[in-house]
């Protein structure tokens, strides 16, 4: 899916349906900077609107994702490779941020075991050091709970039992127990507790 290509579409279409930008960007309800940035290949139009655009455009999205007009014998071909390409581009997404949670879960851990040393050798005073050790768990607490939150929101979890796989709660994330990223969890399908694999894309 190529972001200019599609973007010099998107102009196309609306060039032929006698729209301005500040137009199409008027009937989307959006702003036309943002039609600007989907035409010169700087962005992409969100997921939620693709099908306004698309009604607007008298286009089918997967021609949008294509970037061109499809023929009829061709029309499964290219659904199936829009398809496989978006696919991609969530488990390139997902890698990226379950490596901002390993960063994030590493570094506040790491300034803990910092801060916990330099309390115990190097500080005398008690208030300082009473201070130093609720920082310690503060941020602790607070790095592992962003890293949990982008694990929870980042691909799925797979059923170890029935291979069904979902995104579970917050709530179930935190509190289960785990190795690495495999946490030992109810499914909601056949409602049995598993140790359930994080997998990055369905």
């Amino acid at each position: 899916m190529e972001q200019a290509k599609v973007g010099k579409f998107i102009a196309e279409c609306r060039k032929n349906k006698n729209m301005t930008q500040a137009e199409l960007a008027e009937k989307l309800n959006i702003t036309d900077r943002a039609i600007s940035k989907w035409e010169t290949g700087k962005g992409m139009p969100d997921s939620s609107i693709m099908l306004e655009l698309c009604d607007e455009l008298d286009i089918s999205v997967n021609e949008l994702l294509s970037g061109e007009v499809i023929k009829m014998e061709n029309y499964n071909e290219k659904a199936e490779e829009n398809l496989l390409e978006m696919a991609k581009k969530e488990e390139i997404q997902n890698k990226k941020m379950m490596m901002y949670e390993w960063v994030i879960g590493g570094l506040s851990s790491i300034t803990f075991l910092i801060l916990i040393f330099t309390l115990s050798f190097a500080v005398e005073n008690i208030i300082m050091r009473i201070i130093l050790f609720i920082l310690a768990f503060l941020i602790l607490i607070i790095g592992i709970s962003f890293a949990l939150k982008i694990e929870t929101e980042t691909g799925y979890y797979e059923c170890k039992i029935c291979h069904n796989k979902y995104i579970p709660k917050y709530s179930q994330v935190y509190f289960a127990m785990h190795y690495g990223t495999t946490r030992y969890l109810k499914c909601p399908k056949c409602n049995k507790r598993s140790w359930n694999k994080k997998v990055l894309t369905k």
